[in-house]
């Protein structure tokens, strides 16, 4: 049984809740990612992607120069651990649409690596084609009228 320690990416790129959108809109340039993990110190407290400085930032016309990561961010992140299978994780990102998953530690809850699609795509094959067929799937867009 492949372990996500198998497959995960160790040295992963972090931003601290206090640093500004900016900041984060050019490690997501300088790193070719979407996505940051946001850490308090080893923590992990949070994500933010692209599309949350566009939308909850800059829609909203904030100044990326003063608008801290912790004001954007999503808190409410998927994890998982470095023990679990691949085959779990891969449902996992399935069932709730998502392409990649912080990896933290069991007892300390600290970030020890980010696990991709990508990341299972080249190094496991087993399962990828139902999870991305699933993670592909459209959902249905937000029309409430509720900012």
């Amino acid at each position: 049984m492949q372990t996500i320690q198998d497959v995960m990416t160790r040295d992963v790129q972090r931003i601290a809740p206090t640093d500004t959108v900016r900041r984060a809109a050019q490690l997501m340039d300088e790193f070719n990612v979407g996505s940051i993990p946001v850490c308090d110190g080893d923590k992990l407290v949070g994500m933010v992607t692209d599309r949350d400085i566009t939308v909850r930032s800059t829609a909203a016309g904030q100044s990326p120069e003063t608008t801290r990561v912790a004001d954007v961010m999503s808190t409410d992140v998927r994890t998982c651990y470095s023990t679990q299978s691949v085959d779990e994780v891969l449902g996992q990102m399935g069932n709730v649409q998502i392409r990649r998953v912080p990896v933290v530690d069991q007892q300390s809850h600290s970030l020890v690596g980010i696990v991709s699609l990508g990341d299972m795509a080249t190094k496991q094959s087993k399962g990828i084609e139902q999870a991305l067929e699933e993670i592909s799937s459209p959902s249905e867009p937000d029309r409430s009228t509720a900012h």
